[in-house]
């Protein structure tokens, strides 16, 4: 008798695991179940098919020899039966059936020896007056990203407003800014966008280059309504102001859809989210779940953490395929890692940033580098901006966020250090990584070895560092802090500075430093910098060598200042 397999969630996890029980077992019934008619689809495009980066809606469906994913597509191709526009009510553990409800509202009762639930999530709502109102969105499913595109295509939209500064939030704000032309503004309540992914400098550098490209960021904000006229939105009222809105996207993050394994008597966490084993089994073993409807660990905390990821749905989904058909394989957790591309830049992280990793508990530091993603000869090349984040005690790498025009070289360095730190990896083990090298692709020292090194020599006090925003903090109360800048640079970029303030900044080259340490005065907080933190570095060595152990080096350089966009030759 063959294997009766039942799989609720059409997306990304059901469609992966059920096209994996057919290849495992082909002799396995698999009916697949979902409330959509449209299923199957990349949900992730969903912010570039508003843009009109992909131009029709059914490339999110089609394969990559362009057929698409419908009910016929299944059935022709893979060999099971799909049920759109059918919604799971209940599950009957002890008889081990479903009970689906069509559309025209027939009921019928699915038997199954295994179950998968890939369910996903929900778009978290917000309790304000005004959400009901007309032009105003979530960004859920791809039915509603068509009504969205609809709108924005008509020449109806001139205003945007964002509630939320998480990914989706921000590239639905890059889709209406960049290619529409729409007014648009992001309204986040915390102090800073990417809250809980990027640390406070990381995200100044994003809503800096957001502001460049006409999208307006406004942090520490609460919507408080939503107001509109005939039925349709007009405004949105913040703790703060009002602003003019044709349309609203309510992006405040989202939450697993595990009611109906609640119901059923699964195991779920306290926080949402169904609870399952390695092995992708919740509690009842006949039944597997996966995707954005479950916790899994988070393998840098060891604690569960909840990731709605399309690229874990998808490697849930095969796991699950595989045990369902007799299998024994495991999905060790997530590191939490993604990547956004935000306009000309591209953000990206791995594992914890350094308010998460002190959230956490741990005793952790982060420092910022800046180099070229390529050979600095090579005619073409990026700055790469990392911080990592380090374990005090033991060196442990914790995580690793970064920015970069180029996504490529970033993402190659943040997948790199996302596949090691299961591993628990040092600070030693990241120095001494082997990097793939050429002048055209990376450096002799990769940015990544960079890191580590400037992360080590901080550790053992080599190197004493000063942040870039906590400079930003002196600077600004420069004269009651007795503040004086030494410029390690060539004469050429430190002229403007010193011109402006001969009383705050002085110029002695690296290569000029053993000679003119008279020059230096012990009355004074000294900050050494450079372009990058290399030469400035070089400098303090030599300093502290000298007897002189106050001066601190400031991490990153003038290279990752500007970045925040703090420019001290700018200022009025």
């Amino acid at each position: 008798m063959s294997l009766k397999v039942v799989v609720i969630g059409g997306v990304a996890l059901g469609p992966k695991a059920a096209c994996r029980i057919k290849r495992v077992a082909p002799d396995a019934e698999v009916t697949l179940v979902d409330a959509s008619k449209l299923i199957s689809y990349g949900g992730c495009g969903i912010p570039y098919y508003v843009s009109g980066d992909v131009s029709d809606h059914q490339q999110l469906q089609e394969t990559s020899f362009h057929m698409v994913r419908d009910e016929q597509f299944f059935q022709d191709c893979k060999d099971f039966k799909v049920m759109t526009e059918t919604r799971a009510l209940s599950i009957d553990r002890k008889a081990k059936t479903v009970l689906v409800q069509a559309k025209d509202g027939t009921q019928t009762t699915l038997p199954y020896d295994k179950l998968v639930l890939g369910m996903g999530s929900t778009p978290r709502k917000l309790p304000i007056p005004g959400r009901e109102l007309g032009n105003v969105f979530t960004v859920s499913t791809l039915g509603e990203a068509i009504r969205i595109k609809e709108q924005v295509a008509s020449g109806s939209v001139g205003s945007a407003v964002i509630v939320g500064g998480g990914f989706i939030g921000l590239e639905m704000a890059e889709s209406f800014a960049d290619m529409w032309g729409i007014e648009t503004t992001v309204i986040e309540v915390a102090d800073q966008i990417m809250p809980g992914f990027m640390s406070k400098a990381m995200a100044t550098i994003a809503e800096k280059h957001l502001a460049e490209n006409d999208v307006t960021v406004h942090t520490s904000e609460m919507v408080q309504a939503i107001e509109g006229e005939d039925g349709k939105v007009t405004r949105v009222v913040t703790n703060k102001r009002t602003i003019d809105a044709d349309l609203v996207i309510l992006a405040v993050g989202v939450v697993p859809n595990d009611s109906l394994a609640r119901e059923a008597g699964l195991s779920c966490s306290e926080r949402g989210g169904i609870i399952v084993s390695k092995t992708m089994q919740t509690s009842d073993p006949d039944v597997y779940a996966g995707g954005d409807c479950v916790v899994i660990e988070n393998i840098v905390t060891g604690k569960l953490g909840y990731y709605p990821l399309g690229s874990l749905a998808n490697s849930q989904g095969r796991i699950i395929g595989t045990n369902v058909a007799g299998g024994r394989e495991t999905f060790d957790g997530a590191v939490g890692t993604f990547i956004i591309k935000l306009f000309d830049f591209a953000f990206s992280g791995t594992g914890l940033s350094l308010p998460v990793a002190l959230r956490e508990g741990f005793d952790a530091f982060s420092t910022h580098v800046i180099m070229s993603d390529h050979s600095h000869f090579y005619p073409k090349r990026d700055m790469v901006s990392l911080e990592i984040v380090v374990e005090h005690r033991s060196g442990r790498v914790l995580g690793l966020q970064g920015a970069c025009q180029n996504g490529d070289s970033l993402k190659g360095r943040i997948d790199t250090m996302a596949a090691i730190l299961k591993f628990r990896p040092t600070l030693r083990d990241v120095s001494s990584l082997e990097m793939a090298y050429a002048p055209p692709f990376g450096s002799a020292m990769d940015v990544l070895n960079a890191a580590a090194n400037t992360a080590e020599n901080i550790l053992v006090g080599r190197n004493v560092p000063l942040q870039p925003v906590e400079f930003a903090k002196l600077w600004e109360n420069r004269v009651n802090e007795n503040l004086l800048c030494i410029d390690t640079r060539e004469w050429g970029n430190a002229e403007p500075f010193v011109t402006k303030y001969p009383e705050f900044w002085k110029n002695i080259p690296q290569g000029q430093i053993r000679g003119r340490l008279d020059e230096i005065p012990k009355d004074k907080k000294i900050v050494l910098l450079c372009n990058t933190g290399g030469r400035s570095y070089e400098s303090q060595v030599i300093l502290r060598h000298a007897g002189f152990l106050e001066p601190v080096n400031l991490q990153g350089g003038m290279g990752f200042i500007k970045q925040l966009g703090f420019d001290p030759s700018q200022e009025d």
